[in-house]
């Protein structure tokens, strides 16, 4: 994307006061406008939404900051996505990526956004019943009317991202993975290849290649691991994305919580700008989606670019070795 700002994008998923059913307050529109102000104050420049964050208010609370600062929407860069079908009663949830659901959804964030386009429209999920040629056909109709510019991806692989394209007249953009220090399978994925370790790793080997190869743009979603080693306590039972499993899982997340501190006392800087700057650090131009609508912690992510790119090889290592919990094979 042609931007100028930080590579940080910032998340919205956070607005709008929580998924709970109950409207838009003002002190949820208060809160949008402090988390807006934050990122805009370090350099942030895409501001990335989903039709179902909080049931549409997200958007509508990012939506209500624009429009009592329209002069905002010249300097930013919207993204919203769409595909995904809440469950409600009597119906299950489902993924929609139909032409009417695209155009149906795209049309509703919109609205909610006080915008008259969209700079990139981003489906959701892969949806087993949508044939790409409606897909297309859906991106071809706003693009003419002028409602989206560009097509991206979110959760697909680079197999599915091959397929899609074949339906399409202008290349896809973006693709929104989960990435982080600690869901790593995008990048065990590479290593693992002919080791037994593999077969636990889910991501499909090859979309960052995919991406690199067509020059679409890879974001991060989750990308401070929920707080794990900045703050929050870990929660994890578990041993999916290569980690240690069960005991060896909480052993992991404190030895790399301590790593991070470490690192952000001895660089004078945040130990989000640390987590963040691991990801920054790795060739792939990953561009981190900041999900937190605290404005305490979005500052804190200021300096991840320039920690990124001082991140040496050893410190990089040892952060992913740490958050594996064992030596690498």
């Amino acid at each position: 994307m042609d931007d100028a700002g930080s590579r940080l994008i910032f998340g919205a998923m956070g607005l709008g006061g929580g998924w709970g059913s109950g409207p838009l307050e003002a002190a949820d529109i208060a809160a949008a406008h402090t988390a807006v102000e934050a990122a805009v104050d370090i350099g942030i420049r895409i501001f990335d939404h989903a039709d179902i964050y909080a049931h549409g208010k997200a958007e509508a609370a990012f939506g209500r900051v624009l429009a009592e600062r329209p002069d905002l929407r010249q300097t930013i860069q919207l993204q919203s996505k769409c595909g995904i079908r809440l469950p409600v009663p009597g119906l299950v949830g489902q993924y929609d990526s139909s032409r009417a659901a695209i155009v149906a959804g795209t049309e509703e964030s919109l609205r909610r956004l006080h915008t008259d386009h969209l700079d990139t429209l981003l489906i959701h999920r892969p949806d087993p019943l949508a044939p790409a040629e409606e897909i297309a056909a859906a991106f071809s109709g706003l693009r003419l009317a002028g409602k989206v510019r560009r097509l991206g991806v979110s959760n697909m692989s680079g197999e599915q991202m091959r397929w899609l394209q074949t339906a399409l007249d202008e290349p896809l953009t973006v693709n929104q993975l989960e990435m982080s220090l600690y869901r790593r399978d995008w990048l065990e994925s590479g290593v693992l290849v002919n080791h037994p370790e593999g077969a636990a790793v889910s991501f499909p080997h090859g979309t960052l290649e995919y991406c690199a190869a067509h020059a679409v743009e890879l974001q991060a979603w989750g990308s401070l691991a929920r707080g794990r080693y900045s703050g929050r306590p870990a929660e994890r039972a578990d041993g999916a994305d290569g980690t240690a499993g069960d005991g060896g899982a909480a052993a992991a997340d404190g030895a790399t919580a301590a790593l991070v501190s470490e690192l952000a006392r001895d660089k004078g800087c945040t130990q989000e700008a640390v987590v963040l700057g691991w990801l920054l650090r790795h060739p792939a131009q990953i561009r981190p989606v900041v999900g937190t609508s605290n404005a305490d912690r979005i500052k804190a992510c200021a300096q991840a670019e320039e920690i990124g790119a001082a991140m040496t090889r050893q410190e990089w290592y040892a952060l992913w070795v740490a958050a594996r919990g064992r030596p690498l094979p």
